[in-house]
């Protein structure tokens, strides 16, 4: 059972964010303050939802919520600023969108880059013990995955349909046989056998001519 706030939840923001671990794509944040009366008995953690039930509670969430946010931060300003500056950057835009600015900021995981001198608390696994940190992170997974499906219409060799741009064995295999594309964050370690933290020259292509 979800804890309904932590003080007061129409002056508390929960702060969540996605992609961060992905190979390929954005990384996705979300804020959302929530009523006092919101019901939502199905709110959870997303990872450990369906995607169908991600897909209603987004829809829940946006029509209830009192304000959100979602913004997202591309592969090229990862790769210049580093995936956890660009997840901060990314939940930073994402308040600074808010319609209503919260006086507490409640933020999965344990650290946080303090935002406009607004008192915050950093907690594991928010997700899965605060409403509106829930509620942030179906709305950063969903927006996220919608996205990278799009993307799939475009590079389908990589299924991100399906993986959503994490390093799955297949995710892996396709950019050992077909590189990789302006999707992909050189400064990852895109190959378990990687020496280099960005891919060999000779293996940097734009696939697109391939797949025409």
């Amino acid at each position: 059972m979800l804890e309904p706030f932590y003080y007061n939840p129409e002056t508390e923001a929960g702060v969540d964010e996605a992609g961060r671990g992905c190979l390929a794509g954005p990384v996705t944040a979300a804020a959302v303050i929530l009523p006092s009366d919101y019901d939502l008995p199905d709110l959870n953690d997303s990872k450990k939802l369906s995607a169908e039930k991600r897909k209603t509670l987004r829809i829940e969430i946006e029509n209830q919520a009192l304000a959100w946010a979602v913004t997202m931060i591309d592969n090229t300003q990862i790769d210049k600023l580093n995936i956890f500056r660009a997840s901060y950057i990314a939940m930073h835009d994402a308040l600074r969108k808010l319609y209503r600015k919260p006086d507490l900021l409640l933020v999965d995981g344990k650290f946080f880059i303090p935002y406009e001198n607004i008192p915050y608390k950093c907690i594991i696994k928010g997700d899965g013990k605060y409403a509106s940190i829930a509620a942030a992170s179906v709305l950063a997974k969903t927006h996220r995955d919608e996205y990278m499906i799009r993307l799939h219409e475009e590079y389908p060799v990589y299924q991100w349909d399906k993986n959503k741009g994490y390093p799955t064995k297949g995710h892996r295999r396709a950019i050992r046989e077909h590189g990789i594309t302006p999707y992909h964050r050189r400064s990852f370690r895109l190959l378990n056998e990687q020496t280099e933290i960005h891919f060999r020259k000779n293996m940097v292509m734009n696939i697109s001519r391939k797949l025409k």
